[in-house]
C-alpha cells in the first residue's frame, strides 16, 4: 500500500513537471525566455518617463530643466550656420567657412566617409551602395545640384532630402561646410577645361 501511494505521488509530481513544462512552450515567437533564470537586469527599480513618484513633492519622476538653462544640444547661437537658412528664410549663398587647402582636405576625408560609399568619391553617384541596390543617389555634377546655393547643398546633407538621410548627428557642422567646399571642388575638377590650369602648369597637364 505504501509503495503504490509513493508511485501515485511520484505520478502526480511528474504530470505536474509536465504541466509546467509545457506550459513554458508556446507557439506565439517571443524575444523573452521561458524560464527567466537569471533577469539579466529586465527588472530594475528605475522610474519611467512620465511615471508617478512618491520620492518627490510634486510626485512626479520627470523632472522640471533648471530655470534660466539652456541645453547644449539645443542650442544655435548661428541658425544660418547651423541649417544652412539665413533669417530671410532663403539659402546661405557662400560657405561661411574659409575655401582654404585645410577646409577642402577636411571635406575630402569626411566625404570619403559619409558621402562616398553613394555617391563615390568623385561624386557621380555610382557609389557602391547604389550597386547593390535600385536606389540611384543623385549625381553631384548635374546642374540641378551644380546650380544649388552652398546653404542649400549643406541643408541637405543636415536634413536629407527624399530618399537620403539627413546627418547633423554623425557630421558637425564646421565638418558638413567642409564637405560643401569638397563638393565645389569636385564639381569645379569634372567641368574644368584646359583655361582653367595655370600657364606655367598646362604643359604637364596630360
Amino acid at each position: 500500500m505504501m509503495f503504490t501511494q509513493q508511485r501515485r505521488t511520484a505520478a502526480l509530481l511528474l504530470a505536474a513537471a509536465a504541466t509546467a513544462f509545457l506550459g513554458a512552450c508556446s507557439r506565439f515567437p517571443s524575444r523573452q525566455p521561458p524560464l527567466l533564470v537569471f533577469d539579466d537586469m529586465k527588472f530594475q527599480d528605475k522610474y519611467k518617463p512620465e511615471a508617478a513618484s512618491k520620492f518627490f513633492a510634486d510626485g512626479r519622476a520627470s523632472r522640471r530643466p533648471v530655470e534660466d538653462t539652456i541645453s547644449q544640444e539645443g542650442y544655435q547661437p548661428d541658425v544660418a550656420y547651423a541649417t544652412g537658412i539665413a533669417a530671410n528664410n532663403t539659402y546661405v549663398a557662400r560657405n561661411p567657412e574659409p575655401l582654404n587647402e585645410q577646409t577642402i582636405l577636411r571635406g575630402q576625408a569626411k566625404f570619403n566617409v559619409y558621402c562616398a560609399p553613394c555617391h563615390d568619391r568623385t561624386g557621380s553617384g555610382r557609389g557602391v551602395v547604389p550597386a547593390k541596390t535600385s536606389w540611384v543617389p543623385g549625381n553631384l555634377h548635374d546642374d540641378r545640384i551644380v546650380n544649388m546655393v552652398d546653404g542649400e547643398i549643406f541643408h541637405v546633407a543636415t536634413m536629407g532630402r527624399r530618399s537620403m538621410p539627413g546627418y547633423r548627428f554623425q557630421v558637425s557642422e564646421k565638418d558638413r561646410w567642409a564637405i560643401v567646399a569638397y563638393v565645389r571642388a569636385l564639381q569645379r575638377s569634372w567641368r574644368g577645361s584646359i583655361n582653367d590650369v595655370p600657364a606655367d602648369l598646362k604643359a604637364k597637364v596630360r
